[in-house]
């Protein structure tokens, strides 16, 4: 029987990459109850990403008797294998072949998690291709399924952090070829979705916490090593991977026709200033602190999903102590930074 994740039973420290996955896959109390209400199997298409592996794993331990079928290249070696351990089909796909996608299973319910951001500056016409045209391939493919698609909080335009952050519906305004893109992909799996009744949700991720990446990593990182830390994007929505994993997968009983927005993050902004000084403190080191506040970043409220799930599991508190024992121990790192920093939107 899976054990799942509650507040009050929460480790002080993450000892090995093996613990952590298994808590990042540990399913939050409510999760099975709404995957019940679900009906059909589910694909993951994108699962080779940075949090594709442990979304599927909790897919899997959630809703045992549903085929759990997780779709990516696959270039990363041994992934394949450790996915179909834990009871995950696998399968080999370009999403970007329209004759592979044709091909690819039928399934009542897909969470799309494919997309292009790092290195968009360097090549915008790849992003483009994976942000807009894979969805419409995708979309066309699974219309008669529920579709719960990545999205990012870089949609939107700027807001002052003084005013709460913004809901859903306050209308994207991108900063550069990244978030335009993305603002493309909501676009196509709209478009696709008022035109097939499909139903779906567009999720418009905040930043997720593993001990190995992550805006909180990336901050330890620099406290520990001695770099200077720019404060200009004063606060950033942080939420345990683990919770946003499960809100993820509870949009599929919460789906709308047409698909609408949901934003997923921590219900608290976190003042970078702040951790900053809890990393330094714990590390025996003064931070290093380059630039001035500004009054507006990226900044998005979660009352919407609050309202469907409650208080994520694992507390800001406790993320903090996480990573502040995971880097000090020396634990591996994705050397993936976030650059939650970036104001101009390059990537």
């Amino acid at each position: 029987m899976t054990k799942h994740l509650l507040s009050h039973d929460l480790p002080d420290s993450i000892a090995t990459e093996e613990e952590l996955e298994e808590l990042l896959s540990r399913p939050t109390p409510w999760l099975s109850d709404l995957l019940r209400q679900v009906e059909g199997d589910i694909a993951v298409l994108g699962v080779g990403g940075k949090v594709g592996p442990s979304l599927a794993r909790m897919a899997k331990r959630a809703a045992p008797d549903k085929r759990v079928i997780g779709v990516a290249r696959f270039s990363e070696e041994g992934l394949r294998d450790e996915l179909e351990a834990a009871g995950i089909e696998t399968i080999v796909c370009d999403l970007l072949d329209r004759d592979a996608v044709a091909a690819l299973p039928d399934v009542a319910n897909v969470i799309y998690m494919a997309g292009k951001k790092f290195g968009t500056d360097g090549d915008p016409s790849f992003s483009w291709a994976m942000n807009t045209h894979v969805p419409a391939l995708v979309a066309e493919r699974y219309r008669a399924a529920r579709i719960v698609a990545f999205s990012t909080l870089c949609v939107y335009p700027f807001a002052p952090f003084v005013g709460g952050g913004w809901s859903e519906d306050v209308q994207p305004g991108p900063t550069g070829d990244y978030a335009t893109s993305c603002v493309g992909r909501e676009r196509v799996f709209s478009y696709f979705s008022r035109k097939h009744q499909t139903p779906g949700r567009l999720i418009r991720l905040n930043y997720a916490i593993d001990m190995r990446y992550g805006v909180l990593h990336d901050i330890a990182r620099w406290v520990m090593d001695g770099k200077a830390i720019p404060i200009g994007t004063a606060f950033a929505s942080v939420i345990w991977q683990g919770d946003s994993n499960a809100q993820i997968l509870g949009a599929l009983a919460h789906a709308t026709t047409p698909t609408t927005p949901l934003n997923v993050g921590g219900p608290e902004h976190a003042s970078v200033l702040m951790i900053a000084e809890e990393f330094g403190r714990r590390f025996g080191k003064t931070p290093l602190i380059e630039g001035e506040p500004a009054a507006s970043g990226w900044y998005n409220n979660t009352l919407a999903a609050q309202r469907l799930y409650g208080y994520p599991a694992v507390p800001l508190a406790r993320m903090i102590d996480w990573v502040a024992d995971w880097v000090a121990r020396g634990m591996p790192s994705l050397d993936k930074p976030t650059h939650y920093e970036e104001r101009a939107g390059h990537f």
